[in-house]
């Protein structure tokens, strides 16, 4: 059994293990390959705002906007942010500014689609847009991200990106309190393995999204030949095919395994899962407590495709 509740680090917020992930849910086929129907998105946020998830995480640049707006919309008709949940968004450049002003417009954008004043965690988002140089000079996005926490427009802030090297500098800095890194720490990739024990070394809370890949370790390679978004390597759907009947033979769904190798992570506060339809919030749940063997682990470890594939 996972302890469902956690602590997010030294932020003196509680999190659940799993966070409703809605980079999906504002409809961004050209990522995820398929359409999401507005009222459909609104009522999965719904769902997710009944229980037991109590951990949210969006951003002002997911599909320009529009999953920001489906979440306050969700937050209107629930009437607020429920007790106890955290709700954290991200501040995204316009074109190409990512200056310090832009920040705080991005913020300011994100708090009037959610209907909020302010929000208990914030973050940088993809920094590797710009030059680690650009982003920590004075007047940049870094330092007016502290200054948005300081003005209580923002309770606690983070950085969430890819790159394992370059997200490993950021948390070096000691600016930020939570780290997301995605597509980096699944069954299939081990990019972040470093980068997470700095983190923990710094501090710093770990959000881990993207468990499935962007979507293959939870639909399975018949219905799925990309990870991270992009088409997969051969290696990568070969390890992908041996997994699947590596679970098969423990009676485990494969998105169970993927779920849990990240959930039974230590050094993991909450693992970040996109939701587009309220009935995965409940399958998703389901897929936390399933039972799953210890014999399993080590054949899925075994499986690991070569580092050469992995996206660093």
């Amino acid at each position: 059994m996972i302890d469902w509740q956690r602590p997010l680090g030294g932020t003196g917020l509680s999190v659940s293990a799993v966070c409703a992930g809605t980079g999906v849910l504002g409809s961004m086929p050209g990522a995820f390959g398929y359409e999401v129907p507005e009222e459909r998105g609104i009522d999965t946020v719904t769902r997710v705002l009944a229980g037991p998830i109590t951990f949210l995480d969006t951003s002002n640049g997911y599909s320009a906007g529009e999953s920001e707006h489906r979440v306050g919309a969700a937050l209107a008709r629930a009437g607020g942010v429920p007790d106890g949940f955290v709700l954290a968004t991200k501040v995204d450049p316009d074109g190409d500014d990512f200056s310090g002003p832009r920040v705080r417009r991005s913020l300011e954008e994100s708090l009037s689609r959610l209907g909020m004043s302010s929000v208990p965690l914030l973050y940088l988002h993809d920094p590797e847009r710009i030059s680690f140089d650009d982003a920590t000079a004075p007047g940049g996005p870094v330092e007016e991200l502290l200054r948005l926490r300081d003005e209580g427009l923002a309770e606690h802030v983070g950085v969430a990106g890819g790159p394992a090297a370059l997200m490993e500098r950021y948390v070096r800095t000691g600016a930020f309190e939570v780290l997301i890194t995605h597509n980096r720490w699944t069954l299939l990739d081990r990019s972040a393995g470093r980068l997470l024990d700095a983190a923990v070394e710094q501090g710093v809370a770990v959000v881990n999204a993207a468990c499935f890949g962007g979507g293959i370790l939870a639909k399975g390679s018949a219905a799925s030949d990309r990870y991270a978004y992009r088409t997969a390597h051969p290696e990568v759907l070969e390890a992908v095919r041996g997994m699947e009947a590596a679970c098969a033979r423990h009676g485990v769904p494969l998105a169970a395994a993927a779920l849990q190798f990240s959930l039974h992570d230590p050094r993991i506060a909450s693992t970040v899962v996109g939701f587009s339809r309220p009935e995965r919030v409940d399958e998703c749940v389901a897929h936390a407590g399933t039972p799953i063997p210890d014999d399993l682990w080590p054949e899925l470890e075994a499986l690991v495709p070569s580092s050469e594939r992995w996206l660093h």
